[in-house]
């Protein structure tokens, strides 16, 4: 049998490492468009910092591929996939065949469609590469940085700069932070935070054009007709799926590849993991990506067991997200900002001389979603019952009042 995986982020990791474990004698390759091993994309922004170099986020040892007698070609990009006769053709020409194909692409950061955006020293983050070319803007004299985008990219972007020394200012569009996974008083909240400690937050703010002096940013114009100066961008608006050369193939792509309950798209033997996959999600029943690491881990693991013909449903991902963000400490999970049309009850408490707010979520009397500032510690319980779907009645009450969600569970059973 021979498997061949599309990518070595740790969806593609985990898939390979999975089906070797499984099968010892079977013929494992992996293409990656970079050209380095396994390394955590979650801490590249302490390579920004300072904080950590380039060992300290390798996650593989230098001889991973050659233990798990995978061949692998790094550096190498895919152009095109046939599905008749098997086959990824590379750019370079080369061609390999395969009974089973996993898509682990990953996604890649979007840029902005404006003018000046190909000046130098405008940057995206999503790599090593990315992080290196920061950090020699800043060793070579940038003073002030614009990150433009309010998500967890841009947060750590900013976070790295600033630890740098560089005056730096975040321009969103939406009017709060991380308004893809917070709602309007967490939001407001992390927009406090961040400015209490030194960085500018400018919301309804977008860039219209790049200025530039000598072919390098000097600045831009907004959409309120303002002018800002800076000497360093790194745009955080988001990524989209890696899917460009399945687009001919017949493998169906809406943002991502669309799969099934086993991680199987609607070609046989083709299957997709991590931040490419379009997969089940568990509190909006509908086929979504969660581009986090721990749903790509457990993607990869359970597309590996299926494509060794090991029949495993996936329970459906949940997006959740944990950060602390100077001294505030932020968790969300499920349905945070429930649309207006679903029949949804929601239960919130915010103590403004602490800092404390908490935000509960739920529909049919089941849990579906959480934010939670500066009362994180056991917010493991409640992503846990979310994700198993149980009512609980009147204890949303004592949850939404209480931080020791364990001695509140602990009397049900």
């Amino acid at each position: 049998m021979r498997y061949l995986i599309i990518g070595n982020g740790i969806a593609g990791t985990s898939a390979a490492e999975t089906i070797r474990k499984i099968d010892a004698e079977c013929s494992i390759t992996v293409v990656s468009r970079e050209e380095t091993i396994p390394y955590s994309r979650p801490l590249i922004s302490y390579l920004v910092s300072g904080e950590l170099d380039r060992n300290d986020i390798i996650i593989r040892s230098s001889d991973f591929y050659e233990k798990l007698k995978i061949d692998v070609y790094l550096g190498k990009s895919v152009e095109k996939v046939d599905i008749e006769k098997r086959q990824v053709f590379l750019a370079s020409g080369e061609f390999l065949r395969w009974d089973r194909l996993l898509v682990a692409t990953g996604a890649d950061p979007r840029m902005m469609d404006v003018e000046g955006r190909d000046l130098r020293n405008i940057f995206v983050l999503r790599n090593i590469g990315d992080a290196f070319g920061i950090v020699e803007s800043c060793l070579s004299g940038a003073k002030k940085a614009a990150v433009l985008g309010g998500g967890l990219v841009g947060f750590k972007a900013a976070y790295g700069l600033l630890k740098r020394g560089i005056d730096v200012s975040i321009f969103i569009t939406s009017p709060y932070p991380l308004s893809q996974v917070a709602d309007e008083r967490s939001g407001k909240l992390i927009k406090e935070t961040l400015e209490n400690h030194g960085l500018k937050v400018e919301v309804g703010k977008s860039v219209k054009k790049f200025e530039g002096n000598r072919g390098k940013v000097c600045g831009a114009l907004l959409n309120d007709s303002s002018f800002v100066e800076f000497d360093l961008v790194v745009v955080a608006k988001g990524v989209k799926p890696v899917v460009g050369f399945l687009k001919e193939s017949g493998v169906e792509i809406n943002r991502g590849v669309v799969v099934n309950d086993f991680l199987e798209s609607n070609i046989s033997g083709i299957y997709a993991a991590g931040d490419v996959a379009e997969a089940p999600d568990m509190v909006w029943a509908e086929n979504r990506i969660n581009a986090i690491w721990p749903v790509a881990v457990e993607q990869g693991k359970i597309a590996a067991f299926n494509m060794v013909g090991l029949r495993t449903r996936y329970p459906g991902s949940l997006g959740r997200n944990v950060i602390r963000i100077f001294d505030l400490d932020f968790m969300s999970g499920g349905i945070v900002n429930p649309p207006s049309s679903g029949k949804y009850e929601i239960l919130s408490r915010f103590d403004r001389l602490s800092k404390k707010y908490k935000k509960l979520v739920l529909k049919d009397d089941r849990l579906v979603g959480i934010a939670l500032a500066n009362c994180v510690e056991q917010g493991g319980v409640l992503l846990n019952l979310i994700s198993h779907g149980r009512k609980i009645g009147k204890l949303k009450f004592d949850l939404l009042e209480r931080d020791d969600y364990y001695s509140v569970i602990s009397r049900t059973h």
